[in-house]
């Protein structure tokens, strides 16, 4: 009878074992996945904002955002080309050419999510002859580029790069070249996307913006 009794008990007890076992599998699976939300809410907002431009690149190289576009010419003033670019009406993508005189040139593509920009970038060309013969001239293009990481219209981070191109330089590019992180500025491009923003609807050529 005490062997019996023994037994019974060892069983009882393995099986209460179990049951606490199998009781705290979901407990922990619960805090896995808590810990895995908590990971995805403290992304880096730079990275981010770089999944949201690839996507929307993406969506302009294969043209699946409907267009509209504009021109405007001031006279003494810049002159220019506004395109926006469109996902179920939701303007996704501002791009604005411009240019001021015979040797500038400038361009700005605003990537926009929930009505604000998330992510401007801005290219300045300014050129000049450089070399060559009367015949065959070699002009030289000195290029600014400028990115501007935002949130909430708030600059997080804007990083600058400089170079230049010859027009007998053939194929160069400016991917090697290192950007360097500069102070933020952006109250007029700010300003100026509101004053596009007001003609979202315009079409053909207007005087000034």
């Amino acid at each position: 009878m005490k062997v019996l009794f023994l037994t019974a008990s060892l069983f009882l007890v393995c099986s209460c074992k179990n049951d606490k076992a199998v009781k705290s599998t979901p407990m922990t699976s619960s805090v896995v996945e808590k810990d895995s939300t908590q990971i995805n809410t403290t992304e880096d907002p730079i990275d981010r904002i770089k999944k949201e431009y690839a996507a929307l690149q993406a969506q302009l190289e294969t043209k699946k955002l409907s267009q509209s576009k504009f021109t405007y010419d001031c006279n003494d003033e810049p002159s220019g080309e506004v395109t926006f670019y469109s996902d179920k009406n939701e303007i996704k993508v501002i791009e604005h050419f411009y240019a001021e005189h015979s040797h500038f040139s400038g361009s700005e593509k605003y990537f926009i999510k929930d009505g604000k920009p998330f992510f401007i970038f801005r290219q300045e060309t300014v050129w000049n002859f450089d070399g060559g013969t009367p015949e065959k001239p070699v002009t030289k293009d000195d290029i600014t580029e400028t990115r501007i990481y935002l949130q909430n219209n708030k600059p997080l981070k804007c990083l600058e790069k400089k170079y230049s191109i010859k027009s007998d330089q053939k194929g160069k590019t400016a991917d090697n070249i290192p950007s360097k992180e500069i102070p933020c500025n952006i109250d007029e491009l700010l300003k100026t996307y509101q004053s596009l923003l007001k003609h979202k609807s315009q079409k053909g050529s207007i005087q000034c913006l």
